[in-house]
């Protein structure tokens, strides 16, 4: 049996999901992924071949399948294989514990798990501090960890509000996301400019528009300071 087909078999077992979206670092052992890479490799070799490409004789293409099997696998799909990044937390539970907002941007590279065409931009994460204050990098490293795999804008907005809940158990959490999409860009209606936007608002910025008008200017000032 495959390595993929061990895997897959574990997931099936538990009726695990595995949509391209779908993280499975738990269902796959110590060792599996340099053998999945070894599997994937072969398999785009075959698609190689099948697009008429001679990886023997061009010096281009030799190579070219296993780099593509470590890429997908190590890189642009790697929020599917790893486990989720561990998260430090501070206690914020003393007298002058901080209860202001909180607004990180955060460079974030996914794929469309349509085309498999790139899609980059930038995540603002907001949140009203709770009882769990994570490392301002660690907002970066889950909407990262979130944004690398085959997903689709509107989840990837969810999936990092979600993550961000779980890491700093605030309730209180507005993601906004602006991206551009390659699969508008190099394909299709071959757009100049594919930037789209999404928003999840949670707590008080979805029930407080002093919260929410707060989040978008921090957004606004960020944005200005950038050109």
């Amino acid at each position: 049996m495959s390595t993929s087909e061990k895997i897959k078999s574990r997931l099936r077992a538990v009726n695990a999901p595995f949509n391209a979206n779908n993280n499975i670092a738990a269902f796959i052992e110590d060792g599996e992924i340099d053998l999945l890479i070894e599997e994937v490799g072969e398999k785009f070799e075959a698609v190689l071949q099948s697009l008429i490409i001679d990886t023997t004789n061009d010096p281009n293409s030799h190579g070219t399948a296993h780099r593509l099997a470590k890429m997908y696998i190590r890189e642009i799909m790697s929020g599917r294989y790893d486990p989720a990044p561990k998260n430090t937390f501070f206690p914020n539970t003393e007298e002058n514990r901080y209860e202001g907002m909180l607004v990180v941007k955060s460079e974030i590279r996914s794929m469309c798990s349509h085309h498999h065409q790139p899609v980059n931009g930038v995540a603002y994460i907001g949140i009203i501090a709770a009882h769990k204050l994570i490392g301002l990098s660690k907002y970066t490293r889950i909407a990262q960890w979130c944004a690398r795999r085959g997903t689709l804008q509107e989840e990837l907005c969810n999936n990092i509000t979600d993550e961000i809940a779980k890491a700093t158990e605030s309730e209180n959490i507005g993601v906004y996301l602006k991206l551009s999409h390659g699969c508008c860009e190099n394909r299709g209606i071959l757009a100049h400019d594919s930037t789209t936007q999404t928003t999840v608002l949670r707590g008080a910025f979805k029930t407080e528009a002093s919260a929410r008008k707060e989040f978008f200017d921090n957004i606004q000032i960020q944005e200005l300071t950038k050109r």
